[in-house]
C-alpha cells in the first residue's frame, strides 16, 4: 500500500506541478530541492506516473554513488508499500535488483555511461534523471554530456532532469539550453554554530594523512555535544580510516556509533537510514551524508571541516585521493543536516577567522582528476578530444595529454585517439582503463580468476590494517571474513566472467602473478631499489617505503598506492607488490630505451651507452666516440644552464656586448641582439666553428666570447664599419685624454676628471644620445653627475669649486672654466706646459 501520509509531507511537491510543465513545455529542466525534501524518491515516482494519475513512463535515476543508489531505491520501494525489484529497483556495478514490473531504475552515474555506450537511444526510457549534480563528480559531467547529445541527435523526446541540493543553478541551466528552473523550499529549522577549534594548532592535511591531534579533537567534540544538546549526532569526516579511529576514542559514550560510507554494509547503512530505535545515536560519515542520504533524528552535526578529492599529478604519474579543507557550500550543507526536523546545532572544528578563508566551492572533478577514463569513454562515444560535448567546464589540455598518453601506451586508442577494438572491450569492463588493461593482460598471462583478485584489490584499495604488501592482502582478503572481503569476493567473480577462457598461468606462483597484474596497471611506477628502503620508479619520481614495511628489501617493486606530500622529494609507498626486473620489463617494456645518451651533467658533458626502462638506468657503459651533434646539443645545453660565463670573456670583449646591446636598444636592427636568449638562441650563427670543435667544458673556457661577438656586426649592410662612430669604445676630452665609454646602463657613462672637460660646453652625445657624465676631483672621487654640462657650467660648478678648491689647491679652479686649458695636471704642470 502506497504511504500517501509520508509523500504528502514531502516539501517537494509543492514544485512538482510547475516541474511537469517545464518538461512538457521544453523536455529539460533543473529541480533545486535542499536535502531532505523529497527530490531523489518523490520526484521519480511522479514522472513514472506512480502516486497518482497519468501514463506510467519509465525513470532512470543516476546517483554518484553506490550507497546512495541502494538508499534512494529503498526509499522509494518503502513509499509504495514495495520491496525493491518490484516497481522500483536498483543497478550498482556487481548488483542487479530490478523485475519486469520495474519503472524506476536507480543506477550509478558509472553504470549509465556504461549503458549509454551500449545503447544510445536508451530504448525504452522516458526521463533520466541526475541527481546531486551540485557535487560535479566527473560519471554525472559525462553522462549530461552524453545525454544532451542524444537529445539532439536522435532522442528529442527523451526528458532530463538535473537535479540539485543548492541554488547555483545558472550554469546547469545554461548547459541545458536555457532550461527552466524550478525550485523547491525546504523545511528548514535554524541551526545555531558553535566555533570549536582545537585548543593548539594542528597540522594541515596533505595527500590521505590527517593529524591524529585533529581526530582526537573531533572526538573529544562528539562527547561534548552529547553533553550539551540532545538528539542524534551527525560527525563529517573526510575517509573510512578517519571514520574508523574517531569510533576507536568513542568506546563508552552513552550512544549507539555507526559508521556510514560507501565501503559499510548494506545492515549498517539501512540501520542509519531507518532512524533510531529509542537510544542516542553518534553516526560518523563522510560527505556522502551531504546530501545524498538523509539520516534522521539528527539534531546536532560535528564538522571536522575535511573531504577528499581526487588529485593527479600528470608530470609523476601519481593519482589518488587527497584530504582537502572542505568547501563554504559543503560547510552550509553540512550545517543544514541539524535543522531537518527540528532547531539544531553545528560544530564546526575550525577558527570562524579561517572560514573566510575556504573555497566557495568544490573543485569540479573533471578539473582535478585523472582523465583517463573520462578520455576512453569521450573516444568510444566518438569525440576522442572532447571538444564536442557540451560540459560545464572543458578538460585541462594537459590532463586530457596525459590522458592519451595512458590510452595509446595500452592500446585503447590509436595514435589519432579514435577508439581501437581493443579500447572498446576496456571501456565495457566497468573499470579504469588501466585496471581494464591489467585485466585483460593478466588474464592471458595468469589466468582469469587469479587476473581478477588482483584487479579487484586495485580497484578498491584495502583496509589500511591489510598493510602495504599487496600480495599478502590478497592472501587476507580470501581468508577475510569482514565487509572488504565479501565485497572484493563479489567483484572477483564479476570481473573473471568478463573474461572467461583466457590462459590459465599456472607456472607462476601467486605473488609473481601479483607483481605482474599490478606492474600491468601501473608500469609508470615500477621501481627499482636504491638502498634503505628507498626506489626510483620508470616515471622519474623517487619512491620510500615505512621503516616497517617488509618490502624494504625487494630489489623491485610495483607500486600501486602512493602519495606525494607537498614540498616532498619523494613518494609515499601505501601499497605495492615486489616484482623482479623480468617483470618490470614485460609491464614497461614500451618504457624501454637504448641509445647514446650525451647530456649536460654535473658540470661537465657526460656521453654513455644507455639501457634505461623510463628514468630507471638498466645498463650503462661510456661512449668514447660520441655524436658530435649530441655533444654540441649538451655544450649548448650547459651554457643554457650556467651561463655564457663558461666562455672566455676579457674587459674588451664585455665592453664590446654592452656596446652591441647599446646600440641594438637605441637604433635597433642590423645591430644585433645580445642578450642571453638570443646569443643561446643563435649559437650557430657567432659560436662556430669553435663550438661544433669543442668536446669538454674546458674548451668552452677557450672559445674568445669578443672575436666571437664581432660575427653578429651587420657586415654585410656596410654598417659594421660604423662600430666605432656610433658607439666608441673612448672617447677624447678637451684635455687630449682617451677616456672610456661605460655601456652598462641606461645611458651611455663617461667619467672623466672635471678638470680635463674646461672649455667644453655641449655634452658629448653616442648614437645621438647624451652621455652621463660622471665629473671627478683630482683624487679621482665622484664630484659631480651631469648628462648637461652647459648647465653644469652656469650652475652647479660654483658649489663644486667652493668645495673642493680648498682640498686640492694646486689644481686649477678659474671662476669662468671656459678661460683656462683643460688639462690633466696641477696649476704649476699647466704653466710648464
Amino acid at each position: 500500500m502506497i504511504r500517501t501520509e509520508a509523500l504528502d509531507r514531502l516539501p517537494v511537491r509543492t514544485a512538482v506541478p510547475a516541474l511537469r510543465r517545464a518538461l512538457d513545455d521544453r523536455g529539460v529542466a533543473v529541480l533545486c530541492a535542499p536535502p531532505g525534501t523529497g527530490k531523489t524518491t518523490l520526484v521519480p515516482l511522479v514522472l513514472a506516473g506512480l502516486t497518482g494519475r497519468g501514463p506510467v513512463r519509465r525513470v532512470v535515476v543516476a546517483e554518484p554513488r553506490r550507497i546512495a543508489a541502494r538508499a534512494a531505491a529503498r526509499r522509494m520501494a518503502w513509499l509504495l508499500g514495495e520491496r525493491p525489484g518490484e516497481r522500483v529497483g536498483f543497478t550498482v556495478r556487481g548488483e542487479r535488483v530490478v523485475g519486469p514490473d520495474t519503472v524506476v531504475e536507480v543506477v550509478t552515474t558509472g553504470v549509465l555511461l556504461q549503458r549509454l555506450q551500449r545503447d544510445q537511444e536508451l530504448a525504452g526510457v522516458d526521463a533520466v534523471i541526475i541527481d546531486e549534480c551540485h557535487e560535479r563528480h566527473l560519471d554525472a559531467d559525462t553522462v549530461a554530456a552524453f545525454l544532451l547529445d542524444v537529445r539532439e541527435a536522435i532522442r528529442p523526446d527523451l526528458r532530463l532532469v538535473a537535479a540539485s541540493a543548492t541554488t547555483d543553478a545558472e550554469g546547469w541551466a545554461r548547459l541545458l539550453g536555457d532550461a527552466p528552473v524550478v525550485e523547491a523550499q525546504g523545511v528548514s529549522h535554524p541551526v545555531e554554530v558553535l566555533w570549536a577549534p582545537p585548543a593548539r594548532p594542528v597540522k594541515p592535511p596533505h595527500g590521505m594523512r590527517v593529524d591524529p591531534a585533529l581526530l582526537t579533537h573531533v572526538a573529544a567534540t562528539v562527547r561534548r555535544a552529547l553533553g550539551e544538546r540532545e538528539g542524534d549526532v551527525l560527525c563529517f569526516l573526510p575517509g573510512v580510516g578517519e571514520i574508523g579511529r574517531v569510533a576507536g576514542q568513542l568506546a563508552g559514550v552513552d550512544a549507539e556509533v555507526l559508521q556510514v560510507h560507501g565501503r559499510a554494509p548494506a545492515a549498517v547503512q539501512d540501520a542509519v537510514l531507518a532512524g533510531s530505535s529509542g537510544g542516542r545515536r553518534v553516526v560518523l560519515a563522510t560527505s556522502v551524508a551531504e546530501s545524498s542520504l538523509t539520516v534522521p533524528g539528527v539534531r546536532v552535526v560535528v564538522d571536522s571541516g575535511l573531504a577528499r578529492e581526487p588529485r593527479t599529478d600528470h608530470a609523476r604519474g601519481l593519482s589518488a585521493l587527497t584530504t582537502v579543507r572542505a568547501s563554504r557550500a559543503a560547510g552550509r550543507q553540512r550545517a543544514g543536516r541539524a535543522g531537518r526536523e527540528a532547531p539544531g546545532a553545528v560544530y564546526r572544528c575550525w577558527d570562524q577567522a579561517e572560514d573566510g578563508r575556504l573555497a566557495r566551492f568544490p573543485s569540479p572533478e573533471i578539473k582535478v582528476a585523472d582523465l583517463a577514463a573520462f578520455a576512453l569513454q569521450a573516444a568510444c562515444w566518438g569525440d576522442p578530444d572532447a571538444s564536442s560535448l557540451a560540459l560545464l567546464d572543458p578538460p585541462p589540455a594537459g590532463a586530457m595529454g596525459a590522458a592519451r598518453e595512458v590510452l595509446e601506451a595500452i592500446g585503447a586508442v590509436d595514435d589519432g585517439g579514435r577508439v581501437t577494438g581493443r579500447g572498446a572491450r576496456m571501456s565495457r569492463l566497468g573499470l579504469h582503463p588501466r585496471l581494464a588493461r591489467a585485466l585483460l593482460d593478466g588474464a592471458r598471462e595468469a589466468g582469469a580468476r587469479r587476473a581478477a583478485e588482483v584487479v579487484a584489490l586495485l580497484s578498491e584499495e584495502p583496509p589500511r590494517e591489510y598493510g602495504d604488501d599487496l600480495a599478502a592482502a590478497l592472501r587476507t582478503a580470501r581468508r577475510g571474513q569482514d565487509a572488504y572481503a565479501a565485497r572484493w569476493k563479489q567483484e572477483v567473480r564479476r570481473l573473471s566472467g568478463q573474461v572467461e577462457g583466457a590462459g590459465s598461468g599456472g607456472a607462476r606462483s601467486d605473488d609473481a602473478v601479483v607483481g605482474l597484474v599490478a606492474a600491468l596497471a601501473f608500469p609508470e611506477r615500477v621501481a627499482r631499489a636504491r638502498g634503505d628502503g628507498a626506489f626510483l620508479m620508470a616515471s622519474g619520481t623517487g619512491a620510500e617505503l615505512r621503516d616497517s614495511s617488509r618490502l624494504r628489501s625487494a630489489p623491485w617493486l610495483a607500486v600501486t598506492v602512493a602519495d606525494l606530500p607537498s614540498h616532498a622529494a619523494s613518494a609515499r609507498v601505501r601499497l605495492a607488490a615486489v616484482i623482479d626486473e623480468s617483470t618490470a620489463l614485460l609491464a614497461a617494456g614500451h618504457l624501454r630505451v637504448r641509445g647514446e645518451e650525451v647530456r649536460w651533467a654535473g658540470g661537465e658533458v657526460v656521453a654513455r651507452a644507455v639501457d634505461r626502462l623510463g628514468a630507471v638506468e638498466l645498463a650503462v657503459r661510456p661512449l668514447k666516440q660520441p655524436d658530435p651533434e649530441l655533444v654540441r646539443g649538451a655544450l649548448v645545453e650547459g651554457l643554457r644552464r650556467e651561463g655564457l660565463g663558461l666562455l672566455r670573456w676579457t674587459r674588451d670583449s664585455e665592453q664590446l656586448r654592452l656596446r652591441l646591446a647599446f646600440l641594438h636598444r637605441v637604433l635597433g636592427p642590423p645591430w644585433p641582439d645580445v642578450s642571453d636568449g638570443a646569443l643561446l638562441a643563435e649559437t650557430g650563427a657567432w659560436l662556430e666553428p669553435e663550438l661544433s670543435r669543442a668536446r669538454f667544458r674546458a674548451d668552452l673556457g677557450r672559445i674568445d666570447a669578443g672575436q666571437a661577438l664581432r660575427r653578429l656586426l651587420p657586415w654585410a649592410t656596410g654598417e659594421a664599419v660604423r662600430l666605432d662612430e656610433l658607439a666608441p669604445e673612448r672617447i677624447e676630452v678637451p684635455s687630449g685624454s682617451r677616456i672610456r665609454v661605460e655601456y652598462g646602463g641606461e645611458q651611455p657613462v663617461l667619467a672623466v676628471k672635471l678638470q680635463e672637460l674646461f672649455g667644453l660646453a655641449e655634452t658629448p652625445r653616442v648614437a645621438g644620445v647624451p652621455v652621463l657624465v660622471h665629473l671627478l676631483s683630482p683624487a679621482g672621487r665622484p664630484a659631480a653627475v651631469t648628462a648637461d654640462l652647459a648647465s653644469f657650467w652656469r650652475e652647479g660648478y660654483k658649489a663644486v669649486r667652493a668645495e673642493l678648491r680648498g682640498r686640492y689647491p694646486k689644481h686649477p679652479w678659474p671662476e669662468d672654466p671656459a678661460t683656462v686649458p683643460a688639462t690633466r695636471f696641477t696649476s704649476a704642470g699647466l704653466r710648464r706646459s
